[in-house]
């Protein structure tokens, strides 16, 4: 792709607390999109509220952008941000990743080239649909909050909980959530489906480390999630 006709894209990275990794995935992000040879390709990393040296980190790579939140907000918080800003500058798509080194930049960029030819309006990597080196708990982790988005919502993706999405322009220019923390990846489902949006699953390797596994949502987060995903429920049934 080359010229003038060349879509707008930003791959978002939310992070928190990042500092010891953020450097490499960005280096390794950088150089997986330059041998891709995609153009007008925007790296935004959301610093949220961070306590050590992510923001140095990011500021050393030039051809990355800082967006920071003054205080820690959440990973809902976070992503939100990202896709804003994206919408702001009108990105034609948009792509989230994860800060930890969990999601290959390659996986990425399959993600993002999947988005921009075929019909969707929402790609998903899927660790699911492969879930070789995934640690179990894990797995039925993931599994249980894709089983709990279908019966609270009625929308079913093998991966609910994947944080490497990819949003064309109608879907940035619709979704819109609330929540603030890790109950934003069921409740971005139940957005989509109000927005009768066409969403894909691709399968995606899992990079677990043991730094990675040490990140994510702990079993008392998992407890609030589903209080807090009921009472929206709840409440949006009574509103209308």
């Amino acid at each position: 792709m080359s010229g003038k006709t060349d879509p707008k894209v930003m791959v978002i990275i939310p992070a928190y607390n990042e500092a010891t990794v953020i450097g490499s995935v960005l280096d390794k992000l950088l150089a997986d999109l330059k041998k891709s040879r995609l153009n007008n390709v925007q790296v935004v990393v959301v610093n949220d509220g961070s306590k050590d040296n992510t923001a140095g980190e990011v500021k050393q790579r030039k051809d990355v952008t800082l967006v920071s939140h003054i205080l820690n907000s959440g990973a809902g918080a976070a992503i939100r941000t990202g896709l804003g800003y994206a919408r702001d500058k009108k990105a034609d798509y948009a792509v989230a990743m994860d800060a930890d080194g969990q999601h290959d930049s390659k996986d990425m960029i399959r993600v993002l080239k999947e988005l921009m030819t075929n019909s969707s309006d929402i790609v998903i990597g899927s660790r699911l649909i492969n879930a070789e080196g995934m640690p179990w708990y894990r797995v039925m982790l993931n599994k249980g909050g894709g089983l709990f988005t279908f019966l609270l919502f009625g929308i079913f993706v093998k991966d609910s909980q994947s944080g490497l999405r990819g949003f064309n322009r109608k879907a940035l220019e619709k979704i819109s959530f609330h929540s603030n923390n890790y109950t934003y990846n069921s409740e971005l489902m139940w957005r989509i489906k109000q927005n009768r949006l066409r969403v894909k699953e691709i399968p995606i390797k899992a990079i677990y480390s043991e730094y990675s596994l040490s990140k994510g949502q702990s079993n008392w987060e998992v407890i609030h999630i589903v209080r807090e995903l009921l009472k929206y429920r709840f409440l949006e049934f009574f509103n209308g």
